[in-house]
């Protein structure tokens, strides 16, 4: 779905996705952590998608079966998406809106 994004970069490895506009990350693999002070694990049936926090809300109140949030990314800027539920046409406007807004930043300072 993000093949078609002139800039995105796949900077995917074995164990986890990552989609990325200018060094900037808009789709990966949600790392789960079952309990605090406990490892992360990638699990490949959820994706964080970079978003609006206005947005964020809105999806998951209207879908929460998709979309939800978790304490780690309560107030950060992506919405986590659960990939065996939601539509292939709505994934695909998400990717696109979250690649977007990464794309407008200005782009990273070299150091």
């Amino acid at each position: 779905m993000a093949g078609d994004m002139a800039g995105a970069t796949d900077e995917s490895s074995e164990a986890r996705l990552v989609l990325s506009c200018d060094g900037r990350g808009f789709a990966w693999t949600f790392m789960q952590r079952d309990a605090p002070k406990k490892p992360r694990w990638p699990n490949l049936e959820v994706l964080a998608v970079s978003c609006t926090l206005d947005h964020k809300e809105m999806l998951i109140e209207a879908a929460p079966d998709v979309f939800f949030d978790d304490d780690h990314y309560r107030g950060y800027p992506a919405v986590l998406v659960r990939l065996p539920v939601i539509e292939a046409e709505e994934l695909s406007r998400l990717l696109h809106n979250g690649f977007a807004i990464q794309a407008a930043k200005p782009k990273k300072r070299k150091r």
